[in-house]
């Protein structure tokens, strides 16, 4: 049939599954938002326009993060696709699907500086798994089959598509290409890891007397947490998980230790300081996990299991290292195990006494002020009305609360880990709720970072998104302030947020939003319920006590055993065992010398 490249591309989006794709139209890829108006009234696709094309790019993201699916995102030539960077870089980072589809000048202009033109293709070479100029329209159909497959398989990422605007009005004989027909011989994922390894890392697990999971965001992005939960119970292994790992396993199972890292929980990094084999499933060894990096696990074997051979030994080197993709992998080492004696495992009851004992001295703290209510307050409550709800947040002290204390299933925890992105948030969660629309979704958010994408309230408005977004209100930067308080004398240096602040309900209310003020303690339940009772987007001004600080902490370049926020009585507590590395005697973190051996500790 006769068709032009833009319909090409819609008719190859719709070919792969493709239900919204968020987007800001723009003069270069005018073409494709005409052929979007036909598709639309065919009630192929909806697009959702978003107020700003960075919007776009977190909204597909959040998308992807909440289905397992590519998330899909539009932006024009020049500055609209210049604006998708940071959403880009967002999803690089933590291996999100994305297939991003720009418009550019026509071919014949491409060089000449013409008016909004930039060279995308470039800019983003160093964040995208990877990308396409389509320089003929006869490509369309096999660049976007190429496009999703790419960003879907092996270690997921997003991909750009960016289309001149002559090739998407050129008519030409199209030939469809339907989702799976691509053949890419350069490009083949290990997914099943290697049988001697997997082998070998059952063997370590079997002597193991302190094993512990931690487990990244790999597991959720294949699906894992079946098998991760059914390899915890068999083997009763401690887990503990990735700010991307959330969700993976059950934070409420016994097993569980909550999130590790520079804000995770005392108990998880005395674990990991003192466990004798450390089983990485997913995890990228990344520095906010680690701290010190060569006191990390220190006493302990590894065994490393990723889909991308570059991240294994990057960091650390293991001594099982499996290149696989972390479901088959863990389906393989349920399978051998089923031939195991449970009783040729050593005793693990030691071990879990340890830590047990290491949750009750540690808890994470829920202060209650006299004149104010604190973050981790409006956080506990949100959990307790809405247990079953996907959370997206922003970046900064509420994220590192939300991860603390928001219990969390599969898909369900949507977050900016490794890029950090303020603004992420709110649109992240207008593309979780536009995938997911039958399921409660709600923004934690901070007052600076609510601030950076804040205009997405007119997305909410125009198509009544029912998004709950939770403002965690201190009038700070409060991460900065945070750092600036510890590290750099207390000179708060333009991290103060109270003048220029807005006024939130009327901000709501100018895009027709419903807002909420919540200030005092005895309205925190009714204020929670009224919010998730609403029927369309709310937005809730929560004011938290200024001061209160993200504990525990870790401090950059301290070993995760070294924590700032812990009472002095429960730091030497915690120091009463460890092992040493050669002989294994037992010595406390304050000796500096094994006494046994002399050995360094």
């Amino acid at each position: 049939m006769r068709a032009t490249g833009a319909f090409a591309l819609l008719d190859s989006l719709k070919r792969h599954g493709v239900k919204h794709i968020f987007g800001y139209p723009g003069g270069a890829i005018l073409p494709i938002y005409d052929e979007i108006y036909r598709a639309e009234s065919r009630g192929d696709i909806q697009h959702i326009l978003v107020r700003h094309e960075q919007g776009a790019a977190h909204a597909a993201d959040g998308y992807a993060r909440a289905t397992g699916k590519v998330g899909v995102c539009f932006a024009t030539s020049g500055p609209g696709a210049t604006n998708l960077v940071t959403g880009i870089a967002t999803a690089h980072m933590d291996s999100i699907p994305l297939v991003v589809i720009t418009g550019q000048v026509p071919l014949p202009a491409i060089g000449s500086d013409a008016f909004q033109e930039t060279d995308i293709f470039g800019i983003t070479l160093p964040i995208v798994k990877h990308s396409y100029v389509v320089r003929n329209p006869r490509d369309m159909a096999r660049t976007i089959a190429e496009a999703f497959h790419i960003a879907s398989t092996g270690r997921p990422g997003p991909v750009l598509v960016d289309v001149p605007k002559d090739i998407g009005l050129e008519e030409f004989d199209y030939e469809p290409v339907e989702a799976g027909q691509v053949n890419l011989p350069g490009y083949r994922p290990t997914v099943r890891g290697n049988g001697r390894q997997i082998a070998n890392a059952l063997k370590l697990i079997q002597e193991s007397e302190r094993p512990l999971l931690y487990v990244g965001g790999g597991a959720i992005a294949s699906n894992a947490h079946t098998e991760l939960a059914a390899i915890a119970e068999r083997f009763n292994i401690p887990v503990t998980t990735t700010l991307m790992g959330k969700g993976a396993f059950d934070e409420r199972h016994s097993l569980s230790l909550g999130m590790l890292g520079m804000h995770g929980t005392a108990y998880a990094n005395f674990s990991v300081t003192e466990c004798d084999l450390l089983i990485a499933v997913g995890a990228r060894f990344d520095d906010r996990v680690t701290g010190k990096l060569d006191e990390f696990a220190s006493r302990a074997k590894v065994i490393h299991i990723d889909i991308d051979p570059a991240e294994v030994g990057k960091n650390r080197a293991p001594e099982v290292p499996i290149v696989g993709s972390v479901k088959p992998v863990l389906e393989e080492l349920l399978r051998l195990a089923q031939d195991l004696d449970p009783a040729q495992k050593p005793d693990t009851q030691e071990w879990h006494t340890r830590i047990e004992r290491w949750k009750k001295d540690y808890p994470l703290v829920v202060p209650h002020p006299e004149d104010k209510l604190s973050p981790q307050e409006v956080i506990l409550s949100l959990t307790e009305q809405a247990p079953d709800a996907y959370f997206t947040t922003d970046v900064g002290q509420h994220q590192m609360w939300a991860a603390q204390f928001l219990k969390n299933g599969p898909r369900q925890w949507i977050s900016s880990a490794g890029l950090g992105t303020m603004g992420f948030g709110m649109p992240a969660a207008m593309g979780v709720k536009v995938a997911l629309p039958d399921r409660q979704v709600i923004c934690v958010s901070g007052d600076a970072s609510f601030q950076m994408n804040l205009q997405e309230l007119g997305t909410l408005a125009q198509y009544d998104i029912n998004v709950k977004i939770v403002v965690i209100n201190n009038f700070w930067q409060g991460m900065v302030r945070q750092w600036q308080e510890a590290f750099y004398g207390e000179r708060y240096s333009h991290s103060d947020m109270t003048k220029g602040v807005p006024h939130f309900i009327k901000l709501a209310e100018a895009f027709g939003i419903k807002g909420m003020v919540l200030s005092e303690r005895a309205n925190l339940q009714d204020a929670i319920a009224e919010m998730l009772a609403h029927d369309g987007p709310v937005l809730l001004d929560a004011h938290v006590t200024r001061d209160e600080n993200c504990y525990p902490m870790v401090a950059p370049g301290k070993s995760n055993a070294q924590m700032l926020g812990l009472p002095d009585r429960t730091l030497e507590r915690a120091a009463e065992l460890v092992y040493c590395s050669n002989c294994g005697a037992k010595n406390t973190l304050h000796n500096q010398f094994c006494p046994e051996c002399g050995t360094k500790l």
